[in-house]
């Protein structure tokens, strides 16, 4: 009896074994499939990106999988990669970015690109990041998204003020990082404000590399001080100049010069006065010889 006891004691143990796993399983799947769903969907979606593209989508899909939330100034510490956020003062929904380990939209491009290239190419804000040197290639809102390939830098905004940015997948996706209180997401492109996009140069870059100084230092559709503004340098940049010429005399911070360069990842004019250098520029042909590319 006590064997036959102990028995049917082991059977209804099993049975509520078997009956159980099942439900935890089950349990357990109703969480893991948005993870799931989102990791799967985060990757290379259309032909025709570079190996060096398809790495930085690696990369930012890795933190798809791994969770990781959007924080504020995330990710723009001294070497790529994941960092505690801060509070946006204009956005209740960061007060735990503090808290979190993370990147903000162009802390985890700057992320992305770094493992693909192995190099910090694109540190900066979004701005800088759309306007860098190392274009490859660029394509305006107009031209809609049948041009790009996966690894492009979409970018959100004005000319004058590039808030967003992230990378194109194909297919009409998006790997990003939103904004506070989310975790980095596949998402569909969104044209409401869309600028553009731009094709990253990860290898050697050409032309006449200079770096500015100064903050705030607004580049000129014309190389006037009356022209209609274009980006303003946030601090020091590296540019790529295409040409310079005498124009319009300028006093700024001290400096008297009347040569202007242009800058052919801006489609705009600077004055010389904020590049790093001579007045005149060693090496950087005259504009009369060079004309600007527009």
């Amino acid at each position: 009896m006590l064997r036959r006891t102990s028995l049917i004691r082991t059977l209804t143990a099993l049975l509520a074994l078997l009956l159980w796993a099942p439900v935890t399983a089950a349990a357990a799947d109703t969480r893991a499939p948005a993870q799931r769903t989102a990791a799967d969907a985060c990757g290379v979606l259309a032909p025709g990106a570079s190996a060096a593209a398809e790495r930085a989508i690696a990369a930012a899909c890795a933190e798809v999988a791994a969770g990781t939330w959007y924080t504020w100034g995330g990710g723009h510490g001294p070497q790529p990669g994941a960092t505690y956020g801060q509070v946006d003062p204009t956005d209740p929904d960061s007060a735990h970015d503090p808290e979190r380990l993370g990147f903000d939209c162009s802390g985890l491009v700057r992320h992305a690109y770094a493992e693909a290239a192995g190099s910090d190419i694109l540190n900066g804000v979004a701005g800088q990041q759309y306007y860098t040197h190392r274009a490859a290639a660029r394509f305006t809102a107009a031209q809609g998204l049948a041009q790009l390939l996966p690894g492009d830098l979409l970018a959100w905004g004005t000319s004058k003020d590039l808030h967003h940015i992230a990378l194109y997948l194909g297919a009409g996706k998006m790997v990003e990082a939103k904004e506070s209180g989310t975790r980095l997401m596949v998402s569909d492109v969104r044209l409401d404000g869309y600028f553009g996009a731009v094709r990253v140069n990860t290898g050697q870059v050409t032309g006449h590399i200079h770096q500015t100084w100064g903050t705030g230092v607004w580049t000129k559709a014309e190389p006037s001080l009356a022209a209609a503004r274009v980006y303003a340098f946030p601090y020091s940049t590296t540019i790529r100049v295409q040409c310079q010429k005498h124009a319009e005399e300028v006093t700024s911070d001290g400096y008297t010069n009347d040569v202007w360069s242009y800058l052919p990842d801006y489609r705009a004019w600077v004055t010389n006065i904020y590049i790093r250098g001579a007045a005149w520029l060693d090496g950087v042909p005259d504009c009369a010889t060079a004309p600007p590319r527009r």
